[in-house]
């Protein structure tokens, strides 16, 4: 390379000629005429690579050029927000890729192409399949950090954590009740709505929760899937067996700070506590009378409208209540589950039995002041 050839590849751009115009012709390698020798002899080759050395630098400046426009132009360097061009044509819901739009359209098809091998259940996502398949191998990879408690899915952990953290991210926009779960905040707005959209097939009664359709369902299936260890009582909701598991246990966890009593569930220590209150929130339409609890309203109104729901097998007589109705059937059973510890008497109902121990105590509030003599010496 000689003198000259080095010099212009190594120049800066201001340093290169202002007339540029003829240089970028391809194939010229200088002003028509001019002798384009080098010293050396070598015809062309300055000029040749005068020619490569000035393209390479047209195209430097294009592209900082270029750079320059995007840096005025607002918002050039951005990245591209994804556009929702795919949209369900049911509900007008859009997604951005097509296989969200096809997984979407399961929900209005009701097709779940994904079995569970193990149990026959069916998914709409291969990711539910998954998540499923845990209940029957027992793995439960998400762990609480702050109690130890495992879970199937990190959806169902991070909900479980809000029991710790207090959160409650969603509101009731008519009351301003919170809750931790989103399905719980729906279920509750459909009392103010009103809205019941789970109806039964057999019978035509509707509820607001799909779990309280299914525990209904089972009235007419008669299947009682929780099963007592201790006395083989059966229940049909879960809810009405943990309840019931602490007859056995004697656990009382709900207590009343007026007076101290304690009870198994905390509506039986809410209805108990209208004792102290005076509250009867259930009125009769009928004739006024008021209730604590709504089943002695309930109850009640049979009085009114005549309603007896309850019938012996037996004898075919009918009752108002189901306690009256049980303790009629011990009259054919010949059951007597109540007795005395005082002289070992049996009867067939509490109420028997708490008449009969007043022989013992000597305790009758019903007095006749008129003779003078307790219906108890009446003969």
């Amino acid at each position: 390379m000689d003198y000259s050839t080095a010099a212009m590849a190594s120049a800066a751009p201001e340093d290169l000629p202002e007339n540029r115009e003829g240089l970028w012709a391809s194939g010229d390698t200088g002003t028509p005429g001019e002798d384009t020798r080098t010293p050396g002899g070598d015809t062309g080759m300055a000029g040749s690579r005068k020619t490569t050395f000035v393209q390479r630098h047209s195209w430097r400046r294009s592209t900082e050029s270029s750079m320059e426009e995007n840096k005025k132009t607002p918002g050039a360097q951005k990245p591209k927000v994804r556009e929702r061009r795919h949209s369900c044509q049911q509900c007008d819901k859009s997604f951005t890729r097509p296989g969200h739009l096809k997984s979407h359209l399961l929900i209005h098809t009701g097709e779940k192409p994904y079995s569970c091998e193990k149990c026959g259940k069916t998914f709409r996502e291969i990711g539910a399949l998954k998540s499923h398949q845990r209940i029957h191998t027992g793995e439960k990879p998400y762990s609480c950090e702050y109690c130890g408690t495992t879970f199937t899915r990190s959806d169902y952990l991070k909900t479980h954590q809000r029991i710790h953290t207090g959160e409650k991210p969603y509101s009731c926009e008519e009351c301003g009740k919170t809750f931790r779960e989103s399905g719980n905040l729906k279920s509750h707005q459909r009392i103010h709505t009103g809205e019941k959209p789970y109806s039964c097939e057999d019978c035509g009664k509707t509820f607001s929760q799909s779990g309280h359709l299914k525990s209904h369902q089972r009235i007419h299936t008669g299947k009682k899937p929780y099963s007592c260890e201790e006395c083989g009582k059966t229940f049909t909701i879960s809810c009405n067996f943990k309840t019931h598991q602490r007859i056995h246990t004697g656990e009382k966890p709900y207590w009343c700070e007026d007076c101290g009593k304690t009870f198994t569930t905390s509506s039986d220590l809410k209805t108990h506590q209208r004792i102290h209150t005076g509250e009867k929130p259930y009125m009769c339409e009928e004739c006024g009378t008021t209730f604590t609890t709504s089943s002695h309203l309930k109850t009640h109104q049979r009085v009114h409208t005549g309603e007896k729901p309850y019938s012996c097998e037996e004898c075919g007589k009918t009752f108002t209540t189901s306690s009256n109705f049980q303790t009629h059937q011990r009259i054919h059973t010949g059951e007597k589950p109540y007795w005395c510890e005082d002289c070992g008497k049996t009867f067939t109902s509490s109420s028997a039995l708490k008449t009969h121990q007043r022989v013992h105590t000597g305790n009758n509030p019903y007095s006749r002041e008129e003779c003078g003599k307790n219906v108890q010496d009446i003969k």
